[in-house]
């Protein structure tokens, strides 16, 4: 969803907003740093805070349930925001949300937030919009982890998470990667030497780079195209 060329360390809605609309809401933001596997937000708990990460990244992940392994159906980097939920007037969140790329984020708290939205309309137009790609990416995501192979699936993730991380290399293991594409940890590890056979991508020790990008896309499923194809559209 987010387009490589993104910026770093700065947040993209942010960055449509007006240089004193943006200092306005900026004033009422604390930069935090977000560690690692950290949870920001659990299902049907209150939101307390929104996150406009910099150079972080959040997965928003299903809950679990007796019958249903949990699953990441979205990711949130600096294209977007977490507890966009507030737009609709709504407080509670719907997913887990927990870090999956440590680094720097804007929070700020649930009250003030809501008072932004009211205040500036500009915001809430940005921010609708927003919530409309984030549906539309949460719809891809059940559409991909029902039709695609697992292979073409974990070439999108690493697309989207070098997207968020604005690195070649990051750090994941087989058994989170299982957990965020809601498959066993052998079918991802099937999927991971398959990709690192074709040269696309190196795997060592929790730490994967992209080697190749252009033909890692190519190896994904049209999913990765049809987000960043929706951002641009909505978003520009």
């Amino acid at each position: 969803m987010p387009h490589p060329m993104l910026a770093q360390g700065k947040n993209h809605l942010l960055e449509t907003l007006t240089r004193k609309d943006r200092q306005h809401f900026l004033a009422n933001c604390t930069p935090v740093e977000l560690v690692f596997a950290d949870i920001l937000a659990e299902p049907g708990e209150p939101i307390s805070h929104v996150y406009f990460p910099t150079d972080s990244f959040i997965s928003l992940v299903t809950p679990t349930t007796a019958d249903c392994a949990p699953m990441e159906v979205g990711l949130v980097g600096d294209e977007g925001m977490l507890g966009i939920s507030l737009i609709l007037g709504v407080d509670i969140s719907p997913l887990h949300a927990l870090v999956q790329g440590a680094g720097m984020a804007l929070r700020m708290e649930a009250d003030p937030f809501q008072r932004e939205i009211e205040r500036n309309p500009t915001l809430r137009r940005v921010l609708q919009c927003y919530l409309y790609v984030m549906l539309g990416q949460i719809a891809q995501t059940a559409a991909c982890s029902h039709f695609h192979m697992i292979e073409a699936r974990l070439a999108r993730w690493l697309l989207m998470t070098q997207d968020r991380a604005h690195s070649d290399t990051f750090h994941i293991t087989h058994e989170f990667l299982a957990y965020m594409l809601g498959v066993r940890r052998v079918g991802v590890t099937k999927a991971a030497s398959a990709l690192q056979q074709r040269k696309l991508i190196r795997y060592s020790r929790g730490e994967i780079t992209v080697l190749h990008r252009i033909n890692l896309e190519a190896a994904s499923c049209g999913c990765y195209t049809a987000e960043i194809a929706a951002y641009t559209r909505i978003l520009g």
